[in-house]
């Protein structure tokens, strides 16, 4: 098919690898930071492919795990509301909160809707003019100008039944705390591409510049992934710390205009977020600016604002920072399913632990090569 097989191309993943091969000097630990890209990975088995010494381990890339439960529940709590349609992407509907989930709240008879543009929102609010239409806005960076965009068109058309839940969070300030975490293993990473289409790649420049460590923003295809592993290895055996831009076709070095200013228009960075997993990160999260707040649902409702930990079982902060992998987890494939997940890395189709789960042959095969004297 083309434009995708020559992404997958199994002549050039070997020539790849044997370049990995001949540039590895040592051991390295590199950390993929998008979700999507644990996925490739993991389903592509792209891990069992590196050379012996060149571990991979998985970031925070995944906007729905890293939501923390306290806006879960605040969500909840607008959602059970008589007079409110609330909305949301398909992916947080089953992600459970201190009681229950989005799916439960509309079987007991909450207006909860399902739209796959935020401007849908704004259809649905005209429609419905004596309910309040609320869209639960999450992700990074990716997300965010669409998101804003929301806010924007429904001042301009003076949309007023409308608001915004904002869980949006930003990637280079949840680097910068995995980089200062004294359990930190990662000596290079693979960007985010999705992400970098909107940022560009200049936000990266501290990692390289002050923390003296390679970082290559990388596709999703396999080959992507591979030639971005072998930019980093490249980097590393040569002793350069600098931002490369392995997934050019789509991400442009100075970002997308458009896209940053309506995040700047419409959002303003919050003094702290709670990441869920990782915990609080100073000024890594954004909220809706004074100038917009009769669409900013924190203003609009009552909200509860109890700060809720994730349960302690759970090891997901290890395995967000690289220090563990999925299944190392002691509640992994037991407790903590995608049925019924426990952490944050499983409540979602992007997230590590789902992953590995959803590949459980692939993974178990791994872990027995890792570890052949349990096999045995």
């Amino acid at each position: 098919m083309k434009y995708l097989d020559e992404y997958r191309d199994g002549d050039v993943a070997k020539k790849i690898v044997g370049e990995m091969r001949r540039i590895q000097t040592r051991p390295w630990v590199l950390m993929e930071v998008c979700g999507g890209q644990t996925h490739s990975i993991v389903k592509n088995g792209i891990d069992h492919l590196l050379p012996e010494g060149v571990e991979l381990v998985h970031g925070p890339g995944c906007p729905v795990c890293v939501t923390p439960l306290e806006m879960i529940d605040k969500a909840h709590a607008i959602a059970r509301q008589k007079n409110v349609i609330f909305c949301s992407f398909g992916d947080m509907l089953r992600v459970p909160g201190s009681d229950g989930d989005l799916f439960t709240i509309k079987s007991l008879g909450g207006d909860v809707r399902v739209v796959y543009s935020p401007l849908d929102c704004l259809k649905l609010a005209r429609a419905n003019p004596s309910k309040q239409v609320v869209f639960f806005a999450i992700g990074f960076e990716t997300t965010a100008p669409a998101n804003a965009m929301l806010a924007w068109r429904a001042r301009e058309e003076q949309v007023n039944n409308v608001s915004l839940l904002v869980s949006h969070v930003l990637v280079p300030p949840a680097l910068e705390t995995i980089l200062q975490s004294p359990d930190n293993r990662v000596q290079g990473f693979l960007g985010p591409g999705h992400v970098s289409m909107v940022i560009g790649t200049a936000p990266y420049s501290f990692i390289a510049e002050h923390y003296r460590k390679p970082i290559v923003v990388a596709g999703f295809e396999p080959l992507d992934i591979l030639q971005s592993i072998a930019m980093v290895l490249r980097q590393l055996a040569e002793e350069r710390c600098v931002v490369e831009n392995q997934y050019r076709r789509i991400v442009p070095e100075s970002g997308n205009g458009p896209g940053l200013a309506a995040i700047s228009r419409v959002f303003e960075l919050r003094e702290f977020f709670e990441w869920r997993g990782l915990g609080s990160i100073d000024h890594s999260g954004v909220r809706v600016r004074a100038t917009y707040a009769r669409y900013d649902a924190e203003r609009k409702f009552a909200l509860p604002g109890l700060k809720i930990a994730d349960p302690k079982a759970c090891q997901c902060g290890e395995v967000l920072t690289g220090v563990i992998k999925p299944w190392q987890c002691k509640v992994f494939g037991g407790a903590c399913t995608p049925e019924t997940p426990l952490g944050a890395l499983m409540v979602s189709s992007e997230g590590a632990c789902a992953a590995y789960y959803n590949y459980g042959a692939r993974v178990a095969e791994r872990r027995r090569a890792a570890q052949p004297e349990a096999a045995e």
